[in-house]
C-alpha cells in the first residue's frame, strides 16, 4: 500500500527530485505553473481498517509537519471509522520551496543568483546559462569568476590575436581554458550571436591559433641525412610543406603505436596518429606527387577518414582494409559503439563502398571494428613492405 499511494514525505521528496531535474532550467527562469499541488494519496475506509497503525502514523507526520510545503486537510465522513480529517495534498507556493524540501536550497539560491547576475549582464545568454546548472550551482566561485571575466573580456576584445596564456584575465589560462572550451564556446558563440559548429574556440575568440603540427618518422637512412639524421619528427604543416625531400612513397597511419613500429624503407616516410585530421595533408604540396598509402581501423569511421583524405589526395590508396583482411580476423574483431552517421562517403572505391555499406547494415553483427593495432605485426608489415615492391 505505502508503494503504491507513496504518501510519506520520503516518497514526495523523491517525486520532487524528479520533477526538480526535469523543470529546474524553467524554474531558474520565472517560468513554470505556481503554487505546485502533489497529492498525497488520500486512503479509503478500507484500506485504514486494514493498516490501522500504518494510517496513524501517516497522519501523525503530516500533522506535525514544519514546512516548507503546506499540508492541505480534507474530511472524510466513514461508516465505520466516522469523522475522519486526513492529509489531502501538499502546496509548494514558488521553486525556493521546492529546493528546500529536498534539501538544495543553497545550490538553487546560488544558481538564481549567478543567472540573474549573468541575465543582468548578457539577457540574450539567460536561456542557454540556464541549462547549465552545474555552472550555476555547483561550480567554486573562482571557476565562476574566471568564466564571466573571460566572457567579458572576450567581448570587449574580439580580435585579441593572443594566445591562451597571454589573456591578462586573472586565473585563466591554457588548461582551464582547454578543460572547459565547450563551455566558453557555447556561451560566447551566444553573446555573439555567431555560430559554432566546425568552428574552433581560437577562431570564435579572436584569439591567435596554435600552428597545425604533424608527426612522421623518416624510414630511409639516406633522406635521414638531409635532416641531419632526424628519424622522429613533430613539425609545423608548413614547414613540412616546403621539404624538397626525394621521397618516393608515403603511408598515413590513424594509430600511434602502429607508426612507431615501422621498420626502415627506402625512399619512405611515415605520417601517425592524425584521426579525423586529415585535411592538413592537402596544405603538402609534394604528397601530390607521390604514392599515398593510408591505413586506418576497419570500421566505419576508418573509411570515413579515408574518404576526407581522398579530397585532398584522391589518388590515396588504402591498405589492409579490405574485406578479407576484416573475415581474416574474425578472432580480433571488437564493437565499434557509435558508428559514422554522417553525410554520404563520395571518394571510396566501389569495393570500399561495399564494405562500408556492410559495415553500417550489420551484415556480420552489429558494430564490427578491426582495430590496425590489433593484427599481428609479422602479417601487416609483410603487406607493408609488399607496397613498396621488396
Amino acid at each position: 500500500m505505502a508503494k503504491r499511494l507513496r504518501l510519506d514525505p520520503d516518497a514526495v521528496r523523491e517525486r520532487l527530485e524528479t520533477r526538480f531535474q526535469r523543470q529546474r532550467n524553467a524554474w531558474l527562469k520565472g517560468e513554470g505553473a505556481w503554487p505546485l499541488s502533489l497529492p498525497l494519496g488520500v486512503p479509503s475506509e478500507a484500506q485504514a481498517r486494514e493498516h490501522p497503525h500504518w494510517i496513524t502514523r501517516w497522519i501523525d507526520t503530516w500533522h506535525d509537519w514544519p514546512g516548507p510545503g503546506e499540508v492541505q486537510w480534507v474530511e472524510r465522513r466513514w461508516a465505520r471509522l466516522g469523522r475522519q480529517r486526513l492529509p489531502h495534498s501538499i502546496h509548494f507556493a514558488s521553486a525556493d520551496e521546492v529546493a528546500a524540501f529536498i534539501g538544495k536550497d543553497a545550490q538553487w539560491r546560488q544558481a538564481r543568483a549567478r543567472l540573474s547576475r549573468v541575465g543582468e549582464r548578457w539577457p540574450v545568454l539567460t536561456d542557454t546559462a540556464a541549462r547549465s546548472w552545474a555552472v550555476l550551482a555547483e561550480w567554486p566561485d573562482d571557476d565562476f569568476e574566471r568564466l564571466v571575466k573571460l566572457l567579458a573580456w572576450l567581448e570587449a576584445n574580439p580580435a585579441s590575436g593572443l594566445l591562451p596564456r597571454q589573456l591578462p584575465v586573472p586565473g585563466v589560462h591554457s588548461k582551464w581554458l582547454e578543460g572547459h572550451r565547450r563551455l566558453v564556446m557555447r556561451w560566447l558563440g551566444v553573446i555573439r550571436q555567431c555560430e559554432t559548429r566546425g568552428v574552433t574556440l581560437e577562431r570564435l575568440a579572436g584569439l591567435r591559433t596554435p600552428p597545425e603540427r604533424l608527426r612522421l618518422r623518416i624510414l630511409d637512412p639516406a633522406l635521414r641525412r638531409h635532416l641531419a639524421g632526424l628519424a622522429d619528427i613533430e613539425a609545423r604543416v608548413e614547414e613540412i610543406g616546403a621539404w624538397s625531400l626525394p621521397v618516393r612513397r608515403v603511408f598515413i597511419v590513424e594509430n600511434l603505436q602502429t607508426g612507431l613500429a615501422f621498420g626502415d624503407l627506402p625512399g619512405t616516410v611515415v605520417f601517425m596518429q592524425q584521426g579525423y585530421a586529415v585535411d592538413l595533408f592537402g596544405a603538402i604540396p609534394w604528397l601530390a606527387s607521390v604514392p599515398v598509402f593510408y591505413w586506418g581501423d576497419l570500421d566505419t569511421h576508418g573509411f570515413a577518414i579515408l574518404d576526407r583524405l581522398r579530397v585532398h589526395l584522391p589518388e590515396a590508396r588504402s591498405l589492409l582494409m579490405d574485406e578479407t583482411t576484416l573475415l581474416g580476423h574474425r578472432a580480433l574483431w571488437t564493437r565499434e559503439n557509435k558508428p559514422y552517421g554522417g553525410a554520404s562517403l563520395t571518394h571510396l572505391t566501389e569495393a570500399e563502398s561495399r564494405l562500408f555499406a556492410n559495415l553500417r547494415s550489420g551484415r556480420w553483427g552489429q558494430g564490427v571494428r578491426l582495430e590496425q593495432e590489433r593484427i599481428a605485426w609479422p602479417w601487416a608489415w609483410e603487406n607493408i613492405v609488399a607496397c613498396v615492391g621488396g
